[in-house]
């Protein structure tokens, strides 16, 4: 369900940026595994993570 809602915010013109940071947040809690991150926003997400110095969560 939560995974509708936030795809439902990215279809209809969600902020990429918060969404990314959101999933970030989730990688780097170990909540959610790169893999799972929505492919339109895994080029942020590894921006994000490489930026805090732990690039090696988006391998």
């Amino acid at each position: 369900m939560i995974r509708r809602f936030f795809y439902w915010i990215l279809m209809n013109g969600g902020d990429g940026d918060m969404m990314a940071m959101f999933f970030a947040q989730r990688v780097i809690l170990d909540k959610t595994k790169f893999s799972e991150v929505p492919t339109t926003l895994q080029p942020g997400v590894k921006e994000i993570l490489e930026e805090s110095g732990l690039g090696y969560l988006a391998e």
